[in-house]
């Protein structure tokens, strides 16, 4: 099936969502005033008031941040996913089917595209899982994962399978047609022949499938029984999976575990699984990348504590320092990160093996604080007997200092350098870049009659509902009008509309930006006068379009021009609409 979203069904949709249910599940809000409140999931600030989500309006705005938008919105930044997945998951939680259209454009046809994706990454996921009890290896397979300690209890968990050693196995099975086998190639399942058809990409491998946070799979990693190179193979980047963003086994913790309250960041698939053998169901893994920003910003989603594992040699060490720098944005009061370093030769796999739960969790426990670990790094590339080596310092500590957000935790970094230094809290500041200051006043846009009409209607548009269409406004020059117009045009014909739902209309259209701004504006009206000043200001503008029509046909008499029978008629009825006003 393909073809788009009816934008009808997208507005029920959103009309029919409580955003602060969709907002609640995910970021604990609190009841203050007739808004709810909480600490900004966008942004690494420590003030837990500064996001506000309104009932009424259907609307979420960061007053520090600045960050806005309905429910739509806050699902695809919260959970990292696209507007249509985004779709999905509110239709899913009303129970209705979302309905397509024919003809569909570009961005909906992809996404039906990804859905068939998802349903063959799941069938082939239950061919994996068969082949590995099935198949003519099926022996070698089952006798590897044992040595490795592993239970079928265990495999059967993660949904641990075996890809055959055929050149097409998986091919066979499920390119059906010239269509499918592009799905399977986009997919990164097979790989396309210079010559023509395509063959599969993962054989003989042990393969692990990757789910994402609503539970779909959306890739594979691969390894081999023996020492063949590569190891671990991965699924390319495809429509559905983005290594960078995703995290081995964070489905599985989060299913665990409804509270986490901490999640172990390790290097290998083997790994968590091992881990997950010994009821340690905490960890999740890279995805053969260094952990980014948005795997920081991803964890802390989850959890306040977050424990990078790494190996201990430099190799290890270097892992971590990249981790460390791609997380202190990150880092605010209440966000916990600390490095857990491993004995040599030992990976988690191993280690737990070999000394148990209870030895590893100790271990776990003991892990380096952030601070600690920056600040032996750096120690570890200076002589602080000179005073230039302290400079050295100094100059190695500030920018990542500078990346901190305002915290306590940010003040108390700085103390410590202030004492390692031997130097006053004065000097440092000295030192430290001054922060940005914005001038609120020019950074707030200059109050138009124009700009607040429109806010006021984007913050109440119920109060336009059944308005009567004024021709007038077709007719004037006034900058924003025609955008005033197609807003008082949706308004008057939708009752009960919602801010949120008012503002999907403009989704991805160039006026979006300046019309979220003038949704969330401070306009300095009373909320009660809303509907007063509103119409005041409608009722100025046909004012001024009177005034104006009347100034140029007087004009025209007055320049010696007659007017035509229709333009004398008009001129009189405009007089006596003006004295009217």
């Amino acid at each position: 099936m393909a073809g788009r979203i009816p934008k009808n069904f997208i507005d029920d949709l959103i009309a029919r969502t409580d955003i602060v249910d969709v907002i609640d599940s995910r970021v604990k809000l609190r009841k203050k005033g007739k808004d709810y409140r909480a600490c900004c999931p966008f942004h690494n600030g420590s003030n837990n008031s500064s996001f506000s989500v309104s009932s009424d309006k259907q609307f979420y705005h960061c007053f520090n941040c600045g960050v806005s938008g309905n429910v739509v919105s806050f699902l695809m930044d919260y959970d990292g996913i696209e507007f249509v997945d985004a779709v999905e998951v509110l239709a899913e939680q009303l129970s209705i089917e979302v309905p397509r259209e024919d003809g569909g454009q570009q961005q909906t046809t992809s996404y039906v595209d990804r859905k068939d994706l998802y349903q063959l990454m799941s069938d082939i996921t239950r061919f994996y899982q068969q082949q590995l009890r099935s198949h003519k290896n099926s022996e070698k397979v089952i006798n590897y994962l044992k040595s490795r300690g592993l239970s079928g209890q265990t495999a059967k968990y993660f949904q641990i399978g075996y890809a055959p050693d055929g050149w097409d196995e998986v091919r066979k099975k499920f390119a059906v047609n010239k269509q499918t086998e592009q799905q399977l190639i986009d997919a990164g399942m097979l790989i396309s022949k210079d010559s023509g058809g395509s063959y599969d990409r993962f054989r003989d491998r042990l393969m692990f499938p990757i789910i994402d946070r609503r539970g779909r799979v959306i890739g594979f990693g691969g390894r081999v029984f023996d020492d063949t190179t590569p190891k671990y193979l991965n699924s390319p980047e495809t429509p559905i999976f983005h290594k960078g963003k995703e995290l081995y086994g964070l489905y599985q913790v989060k299913q665990a575990e409804k509270d986490v309250k901490r999640i172990l960041v390790v290097e290998g698939y083997m790994d968590v699984v091992a881990l997950g053998q010994f009821d340690i169901n905490y960890a999740v893994a890279s995805l053969g990348t260094a952990t980014t920003p948005d795997h920081i910003q991803l964890l802390f989603r989850q959890t306040s504590e977050v424990i990078c594992c790494f190996d201990g040699d430099s190799a290890g060490r270097t892992a971590a320092w990249r981790a460390l720098e791609n997380a202190l944005p990150s880092i605010q009061d209440g966000r916990t990160l600390r490095f857990m370093f491993l004995p040599d030769g030992e990976d988690p796999d191993s280690l737990v093996q070999k000394e148990g739960k209870d030895f590893f969790e100790k271990l776990v426990d003991q892990a380096m604080p952030l601070s600690d670990f920056l600040y032996q790094q750096l120690l570890s590339q200076v002589d602080m007997t000179s005073a230039d080596s302290k400079s050295k310092l100094a100059q190695l500590a500030i920018p990542l200092l500078t990346k901190l957000p305002d915290s306590v935790f940010r003040q108390m970094m700085e103390t410590r350098l202030i004492s390692l230094l031997g130097i006053e809290k004065e000097g440092l500041k000295k030192l430290l870049p001054a922060p940005q200051v914005i001038d609120k006043q020019k950074k707030s846009q200059k109050i138009t009659p124009m700009r607040l009409a429109i806010s006021l209607l984007l913050q109440q548009p119920q109060m336009a509902y059944q308005l009567p269409e004024i021709p007038e406004f077709k007719e004037m020059q006034i900058p924003g009008l025609t955008l005033l117009n197609t807003l008082l045009e949706i308004c008057r014909e939708t009752p009960h509309l919602s801010t949120g739902l008012l503002l999907e209309h403009w989704r991805n259209q160039p006026e979006e930006k300046q019309l979220i701004t003038l949704a969330t504006w401070k306009n300095q009206v009373q909320e009660d006068k809303y509907e007063q000043v509103f119409f005041d200001i409608l009722d100025n503008f046909l004012s001024l379009h009177l005034t104006q029509r009347i100034e140029f046909l007087k004009q025209k008499s007055r320049q010696g021009e007659v007017l035509t029978t229709e333009e004398t008629v008009q001129l009189a009825q405009l007089l006596k609409e003006q004295k009217q006003y």
